[in-house]
């Protein structure tokens, strides 16, 4: 089975709160290796290149904002000047770009097996009030849609984590010249995932 890369990010609410060590060392702990580190301030250049730049990006965020606006009886064109789902997609990717701009960033590459699908679930809902206990999100945040559409402002995740195997390999070469990742192996890894080949029965006659 072929290692799958996923990058993580702690995000400006993480390095604040001071839970850098507390929340990478889950990812560790699991088994996935870190081949990629480094603690920096995000420029806007790459943020804006991390989020998707498209209609089709801008219109699910956007739409997903009128929505909740609409539950909440706020009214979106005070805030966004608009009603338009793309107009206020754009919107919000500059908020990000501001959050990802509030302090410095931890970033990290980490690779494994089903790598993906761990770093989803150790992450945890990325609406932090509905992840469940044990994930980082859900122990660390209870950040609602709500509270961050009325305070206009992206929701306070704590983390990254990259949600597909083609988008892992893409946002490691983003974030990552080759020459910053290295490839070693776990000391424990053997015992995490022995190549046991049972040797044939021997009868005794």
């Amino acid at each position: 089975m072929k290692k799958q890369k996923a990058l993580l990010i702690i995000k400006p609410d993480g390095i604040q709160r001071g839970l850098c060590g507390a929340i990478l060392k889950r990812f560790e702990k699991v088994g996935l290796t870190i081949i990629g580190f480094k603690f920096m301030n995000a420029d806007s250049a790459t943020v804006k290149v991390h989020y998707p730049e498209n209609d089709v990006w801008f219109t699910k965020v956007g739409q997903r904002t009128l929505t909740n606006y609409a539950k909440k009886g706020l009214d979106v064109k005070k805030v966004f000047g608009t009603d338009d789902a793309v107009a206020i997609g754009k919107t919000v990717k500059q908020w990000l770009i501001t959050y990802f701009q509030e302090s410095p960033v931890l970033v990290a590459a980490v690779e494994g097996y089903e790598t993906i699908e761990i770093v989803r679930k150790i992450s945890g809902n990325t609406i932090p009030i509905l992840a469940v206990s044990g994930t980082v999100r859900g122990d660390f945040s209870h950040d609602t849609i709500d509270l961050a559409n009325e305070q206009n402002r992206p929701l306070r995740n704590l983390i990254h984590a990259s949600d597909a195997v083609e988008d892992g390999e893409k946002e490691v070469a983003l974030w990552f010249k080759p020459e910053e990742l290295f490839s070693y192996k776990r000391a424990d890894e053997d015992l995490m995932f022995p190549c046991v080949i049972p040797a044939p029965c021997r009868g005794t006659g």
